[in-house]
């Protein structure tokens, strides 16, 4: 199955280099452009595309109101989104996956991340690139953009969806979670679906905030 990709960035140069680099996959093409980020909700809901590649900073609507309009809370029926962004943005890409991105990768992540990310968006998993997450949590320290951890959620986890929780907020796949906890692959995505049932979010990455924001994982210093 081909999966369709939307490149959102005001970049012509970056655009090219994007998808210059999808397209050299075979099960990957890339339908459409936007420029803005007005212009991308407009084709996205026109396209409906498998997954949207959206920068952060954009004219007219920038990549966090995309991504709020077009996956947010409340959206029926949303598209899966991967912010594509540079190490001086952090900040922005927090407010991005609390509005309903599905992965984050740096623009010097290199190729193969880039095309890791767009196959774990399509088959509804989640990857953020490790060095956001422990910049994010540098961030969430530095600041004290932290929430005290809901005593009722945290105590409706048990405790190996708590070590689960703590492999998603690292940024580990299905796959690697499996490798690292020693159980099976099918074992580790019915702990995702139901940790993401206890705690009311809709997707892994909603965990992965959740466990940001509580403290549920370790800032580094």
């Amino acid at each position: 199955m081909t999966i369709k990709i939307l490149l959102a960035d005001d970049q012509a140069m970056v655009r090219a280099g994007l998808r210059l680099i999808l397209e050299d996959q075979s099960d990957i093409e890339v339908i459409g452009e936007a420029e803005d980020g007005a212009e991308a909700i407009t084709m996205a809901r026109r396209l409906r595309p498998d997954v949207c590649l959206v920068d952060i900073r954009m004219p007219k609507l920038d990549g966090i109101q995309v991504t709020r309009t077009l996956a947010g809370p409340g959206v029926p029926d949303p598209i899966r989104i991967v912010v594509v962004t540079t190490f001086d943005l952090d900040e922005y890409v927090y407010g991005a996956l609390r509005g309903g991105a599905v992965g984050f990768v740096l623009k010097d992540a290199g190729p193969a991340l880039l095309i890791e990310a767009v196959r774990a968006a399509h088959n509804g998993e989640a990857l953020v690139s490790p060095s956001i997450t422990l910049r994010l949590l540098k961030h969430l320290n530095e600041t004290g953009e932290v929430s005290q951890a809901d005593p009722a959620r945290t105590a409706s986890l048990s405790g190996r969806e708590m070590e689960v929780v703590r492999t998603i907020a690292r940024g580990l796949s299905n796959r690697e979670i499996a490798a690292e906890l020693f159980i099976s692959l099918s074992t580790v995505k019915s702990h995702v679906a139901g940790i993401q049932t206890k705690l009311g979010v809709r997707n892994r990455v909603g965990i992965a905030a959740w466990a940001w924001e509580n403290r549920i994982v370790q800032s580094p210093t």
